[in-house]
């Protein structure tokens, strides 16, 4: 396996994505990410020369009973009523507790 995915990458990465990992997990990460890497360019070389593109990849379509439903706008929920329950609101959204803080 050729190493496209460096420490330093995973490293960035999870410095990014607010995430403390030990030695042990950034070592199966870097391992994990060159693995996807490496399966994508065996992909990638696969003739699809003479494939047709799909336009959905499911066969939800006339199968079993299942097709996919309209995309239409439909009524929702009751914004007072469903607001009226939450623990802590300004009147139009939730209000939640800041959860992510940056040291």
């Amino acid at each position: 396996m050729t190493a496209k995915v460096t420490v330093d990458d995973v490293e960035r990465v999870a410095e990014l994505a607010h995430l403390e990992l030990t030695p042990e997990e950034t070592g199966a990460m870097l391992h994990d990410l060159n693995a996807i890497l490496d399966y994508v360019a065996e992909l990638s070389e696969l003739d699809t020369a003479n494939v047709e593109p799909l336009a959905q990849v499911t066969e939800l379509v006339g199968a079993a009973g299942g097709s996919l439903r309209a995309d239409v706008a439909r009524p929702s929920v009751d914004r007072a009523a469903v607001l009226s329950q939450a623990p802590q609101t300004d009147g139009v959204f939730f209000q939640v507790p800041k959860v992510i803080e940056r040291a």
